[in-house]
């Protein structure tokens, strides 16, 4: 039977772009051990008042648990509950779903992704953070984001009247 202990201060960090801003913790990956189920789990704060752009994952299912601070989801185009620390979200495959921290404080949450990808994504797009190291001004997602959301877990979000693509 595996066992994995990830500490404080382990697993890979990246700063994230515009418009989330802020970091990810990637923590688990199962490609990265000899787990019996494929999946990806971290962490995500969104800086103050930043959103998580409006997405869909087509081969995904997706468990959210708040850890601080508060904001509010967009789910399929509607208005949720606030987010607030232990709030809770399973998104099955094709669910719309959008992420905005409160204006006061950044919003921590918990992402499990089954199967994994998620991990993959967030560093291409970020930029490795290191222990210590000041948040960078906020910088652009890369000019091939969409090549890369393609090649990772990410579906192409329908048009109509969404927000924060």
């Amino acid at each position: 039977m595996t066992l994995v202990v990830v500490q404080p201060g382990q697993g890979r960090e990246f700063w994230q772009p515009v418009p989330a801003n802020g970091f990810v913790r990637c923590l688990l990956a199962s490609q990265d051990f000899d787990a019996q189920t494929a999946f990806a789990m971290g962490t995500q704060t969104v800086a103050a008042g930043c959103f998580v752009r409006e997405h869909l994952h087509p081969d995904n299912e997706e468990v959210i648990f708040v850890l601080q601070g508060t904001g509010e989801a967009l789910l399929d185009g509607e208005r949720t509950e606030p987010m607030q620390p232990g709030t809770c979200l399973f998104l099955g495959r094709n669910r719309l779903h959008r992420f905005q921290a409160s204006d006061d404080a950044p919003l921590t949450f918990m992402w499990l992704m089954m199967p994994g990808g998620l991990e993959t994504f967030f560093a291409r797009i970020g930029r490795e953070k290191h222990p210590g190291e000041a948040a960078p001004a906020s910088f652009p997602r890369p000019a091939d984001v969409l090549q890369i959301e393609a090649e990772t877990v990410f579906g192409v979000v329908p048009p109509g009247p969404t927000m924060g693509r």
